[in-house]
């Protein structure tokens, strides 16, 4: 799994022999007494810990994350790994980011965690670290934070959960949500199919099994080269997981013997593969943002534009929902990450580029095979020809974009109708199955009022829904436009992130019912036909609405926060600037 000369006394960062930890337990002052005398507190023997790399393995367990349910049970794994291969193991509880429970949205707490992250590695007695996570906002936190600190560091992705069931269908998880809720809408199924669907869409530990944000960025860290090989679609509970834990705490241990910065694999081409192996996957627009801070935070320029030339030529292999018809099982049987990005090969990425796990990731990819055509398509049969992601410019959104085209009906990737504006979501809520609201199949539905400052937080409130009169018409696809983001399970002609947003006084807070917008995805363009000088008077007459937070974390929140088109960091957090190494003694 990994290249077995990596085992040098390089020790740390800077080199040199000395541990950083050193610092801390090391030296002949009172401080490092008492850090030796509360180590001994703790129950630990001097030749347990002095003079052995110490990793920080941070959790992001907890009871309310059904997610990470699993990830008590694999830090000791980790720690059984970084025992055997001669470090010592530190566990740190850290914050946990539940997609499904938190509000307004753990969007608005990604960067609390990175802060979090951060600061644990900085002002510790570690040497390197491993990072647990999975749930959609967890995997760039974790990764943001772990670049800022720069220190050797692995990332153990959780793990996609079981494929659902129901009545002999098989379900995934959030997409399967998503069209049997609109199902309900139009009168198909009732509450006992409801009931039922509740016990059989999520059936285990583990992040969403469809190609959703979750998957999408544990595949993204692996292509990074930031995982083990193979790491980021195994199940949860598959006993292949709790190997790759062990492994990842052993390697830990020779990344920092051979004094491997994160920075190290970092670079501008990881990148660019991380970006197309999204692309591959028909992976989730969160991906967009997420990537850009993470870009950020390792010093690497990264923009939109990137996203858009990567996405045009990368073609889409991985036929996994919800723009495929197979779910992350069938992905990882069928050879998972190594087997997509072997078939993708020198044609799309940067073979020559190290790993945490092998010198090249050339050397990682050799041998890799896949096993099912029909799961990870051969280049000669794409399930799309380019990328499922897409940069949209134009008047409506001045610095950029995205949608998901391959997840929408073709008829609406060209496509011209009136706009039914919503201010925010409780009102889109409140209006939208108004039997009087003026919307038709051809309208364009527009929600504003939530984006990064708006939201707060850039909710999932992409997906807008399908009015209910249209669903019983048989309507399942409209052209939706929002400042907002949406769940890497949801499909459908769904435009988002359009910056700037509409609460900073963006071109999406002008837009008016009945206004014709224009979305030419083979264009990139989004386009408000509404003459300039209207558009003037309306810009004139617009005020900004009021801060929402008075203070605490809200407040450094949203006079820090950046827009979609920068990776919504904060940008004290984003900007280059030397933090000084604490002092220990």
């Amino acid at each position: 799994m990994t290249d077995a000369d990596d085992r040098t006394d390089a020790y740390g960062p800077g080199g040199g022999g000395t541990l950083r930890s050193h610092h801390w337990y090391g030296t002949e002052g009172l401080r490092a007494f008492s850090h030796r005398a509360r180590t001994r507190q703790l129950g630990y023997l001097p030749e347990e810990h002095l003079g052995k790399p110490v990793i920080a393995v941070l959790n992001t367990w907890s009871d309310i994350n059904p997610c990470h349910q699993h990830l008590r049970e694999r830090a000791e794994a980790v720690k059984r790994g970084v025992w055997q291969a001669g470090g010592f193991p530190l566990e740190f509880p850290v914050a946990t980011l539940s997609e499904t429970f938190q509000k307004p949205t753990p969007m608005l707490y990604r960067n609390l965690l990175s802060m979090e992250t951060e600061e644990v590695l900085r002002s510790y007695p570690v040497d390197g670290a491993v990072l647990m996570g999975g749930c959609d906002k967890t995997t760039p936190a974790l990764l943001m934070g772990a670049a800022s600190a720069d220190l050797p560091s692995v990332f153990v992705p959780a793990g996609p959960m079981l494929r659902g069931h129901w009545r002999g269908e098989t379900l995934g998880s959030g997409t399967d949500m998503w069209r049997y809720w609109d199902d309900r809408r139009a009168g198909l199924i009732g509450d006992r199919e409801l009931s039922e669907l509740e016990c059989g869409l999520a059936r285990s530990p583990g992040t969403c099994m469809t190609m959703g944000t979750a998957s999408t960025m544990t595949a993204a860290a692996e292509a990074l080269g930031v995982t083990l090989p193979g790491a980021s679609s195994i199940p949860a509970v598959d006993s292949g997981h709790a190997r790759m834990a062990a492994a990842a705490g052993m390697r830990a241990v020779a990344l920092v013997r051979s004094g491997a910065p994160l920075s190290r694999f970092l670079t501008r081409e990881a990148f660019e593969d991380a970006v197309t192996t999204v692309c591959a996957l028909g992976g989730s627009t969160n991906a967009v943002i997420h990537l850009l801070a993470m870009a950020g935070r390792a010093g690497v320029e990264f923009g939109l534009d990137d996203f858009d030339t990567l996405a045009r030529r990368a073609p889409v292999l991985a036929d996994v929902r919800p723009g495929g018809a197979h779910l992350m099982e069938d992905f990882h049987y069928a050879g998972g990450l190594p087997g997509l990005l072997a078939r993708l090969g020198e044609a799309y990425l940067h073979l020559d580029r190290p790993t945490v796990a092998h010198r090249t990731l050339r050397a990682q990819l050799d041998g890799a095979l896949v096993h099912d055509d029909g799961v990870i398509r051969p280049l000669n049969r794409p399930l799309a020809a380019e990328g499922g992601l897409a940069v949209l410019r134009g008047n409506l959104a001045p610095d950029g974009a995205v949608i998901k085209h391959i997840a929408a009906e073709p008829r609406l990737l060209s496509h011209t109708g009136p706009a039914v504006v919503f201010d925010d979501y409780r009102t889109m809520q409140e209006r939208i199955d108004d039997p009087d609201l003026p919307v038709t199949p051809d309208s364009v539905l527009v929600l504003r009022g939530s984006g990064p400052l708006g939201g707060p937080g850039m909710p999932e409130y992409g997906m807008l829904p399908i009015p209910e009169r249209l669903l019983k018409e048989g309507v399942r696809d409209m052209v939706r436009l929002s400042d907002a983001r949406m769940s890497g399970t949801s499909y459908g002609a769904c435009v988002l992130h359009i910056a700037p947003e509409s609460h900073v006084g963006g071109p999406l807070a002008l837009v008016r019912d009945g206004d014709p917008i224009t979305l030419d995805v083979p264009s990139r363009t989004l386009r408000l036909d509404v003459a300039g000088a209207e558009l003037a008077r309306r810009r004139a007459a617009w005020r900004p609405p009021p801060a929402r937070y008075g203070r605490g974390y809200g407040a450094l929140y949203q006079d820090h926060i950046t827009q979609a088109d920068a990776g919504c960091d904060f940008a004290f957090l984003a900007r280059p600037g030397e933090v000084p190494e604490p002092y220990a003694g």
